[in-house]
Parts: structure tokens; sequence; C-alpha cells
């Protein structure tokens, strides 16, 4: 379905911004992948953006990341700009993304994986802490932290992949669809954790192909189709909407 006809993005929750996406534009050579996309993440909130796959959701993600620079338009990150920053700046002032597949490092520990979460970091003695925090969520990782990153389950990947984020000490976390291809108890651990990272303050904008999820998760909510947002409202009015209900809830 469609969305010409029902476009609506009423404005977010209340809270300040913390992150302000404002009419970018993204070329993947000819190709107008992102049209002019607007969104707001406010500060310790969790806004999550569903639509079909080739949407642009992750593209969005990765143009929030500075893996792909914007053509036209402004990213701010509490209200500073950040668009013509390099991805390890964009880390530095506290933005860290959970990439689509893990892509953690095969070869290397899990206990190695979680410390490059932590390189651009100083504060050893916090990093130590830091770790500590990230087995108490995932107890798992601690027993597995001397075995390589490629022999674990898809499910502790994901783990690994939100451990690893989470040693940057983001204030906002990126998470592009961390429940694809997992069993469900596996994602209702995961999701049980982010919980816990958005009751410490760390906000949350979330892409997630499972649209009851990511609804239920959240305090806001966007849809995505092919590169515009067409939709912008609460969870429970997008659940009420018929176009959405069709769509994405297969209602």
């Amino acid at each position: 379905m469609r969305y010409a006809v029902i476009r609506k993005c009423s404005k977010p929750i209340s809270g300040l911004p913390m992150l302000e996406v404002d009419n970018i534009h993204f070329y993947y050579g000819r190709i107008h992948a992102l049209q002019g996309v607007t969104l707001e993440v406010p500060a310790g909130k969790v806004v999550c953006l569903i639509g079909s796959n080739g949407a642009g959701k992750s593209t969005t993600l990765m143009s929030i990341s500075a893996v792909n620079p914007i053509t036209r338009g402004e990213i701010r990150f509490e209200g500073e700009p950040i668009h013509a920053l390099s991805p390890e700046e964009i880390v530095r002032r506290g933005i860290c993304q959970v990439p689509e597949g893990r892509r953690i490092f095969p070869v290397l520990t899990v206990l190695e994986n979680l410390e490059m979460g932590a390189f651009l970091r100083k504060d050893t003695g916090e990093v130590a802490r830091d770790l500590d925090h990230v087995y108490s969520f995932f107890p798992i990782l601690y027993e597995r932290r001397r075995q390589r990153g490629g022999t674990l389950s898809g499910g502790e990947q994901q783990m690994l992949a939100i451990g690893r984020a989470l040693m940057a000490r983001p204030r906002l976390l990126l998470l592009d669809e961390p429940s694809l291809g997992l069993a469900p108890k596996i994602v209702e651990t995961i999701f049980e954790v982010l919980g816990k990272i958005r009751e410490e303050g760390t906000g949350i904008f979330l892409v997630e192909q499972n649209a009851h999820i990511a609804l239920g998760f959240s305090d806001w909510g966007y849809v995505m189709e092919t590169g515009r947002v067409v939709m912008g409202d609460k969870p429970e009015a997008l659940r009420s909407s018929p176009a959405v209900r069709e769509a994405y809830l297969g209602e």
C-alpha cells in the first residue's frame, strides 16, 4: 500500500530533540535513496522507523553515522550539526550504531570484540567497569569471552554487537534490525536488555522489521516508504491506522 494520501507527521513526544534529521537527501549513483527525510529523536526516548525492504531505513541510519554522506539537508545532535563529520567523530560525539547483520569481527574473541567498541576511549578504569556492565546484561558473553566471535550463535552475535556498541558509552544507540533471523526467545531477551538500556537514559533509534515489536517498544514511530517519511505518530495511533495495519501488522 502506498502512503501518498495519508501523509501525517505529528510533532514528536515532548522532550528536547537529541537527534534532528532535517530534510536530508542521499543518492546511490543516480538513485535518489533518501528524498527529504525529516525526523527527531528526543533525549532518552525510543523512536522506531518501520517500512518495507528497500524503503531507505538502513540508509537513513548509515547517513546519521556518516557512512553515507548526505548530499542535502542537515543532521544535528544535541543542537550541533554533525553531517559533515567523519564516522569516527560521530562515535566520539556519542552516537553508536549496531548494524544489520551484526558485523562482528569473526576471528577476534568475544572480549576482543568488546574491547574494539572502546577503541576511542582512554579511561581504562571506566572501560573495565563498562565491560562488567555489558557482562551483567549478557552473562553468556562472559562465558564465551575467550571464544572467537564467528563461532557464536546468531543470537549471541547480536548480543555481542549490542555489547560492543555499549562499550563506546553512547548517548544515542542506533539499532538496525536487531530481531532479524533470531528465535522469539532470543528476541525477548534482547529487548529486555534494551529496556534496561533505555531506563539508564540512553536514547534509542530503532529500525525493525517486526512492526509489532517496534511499536510496542517505542515512544514514537515513523513510517518510511521509498525514501520518504510518510507518517509519524504515537505507536498506538500508528497501530490504529488501517494502512499501517494492512501493510505492516498483517491485519
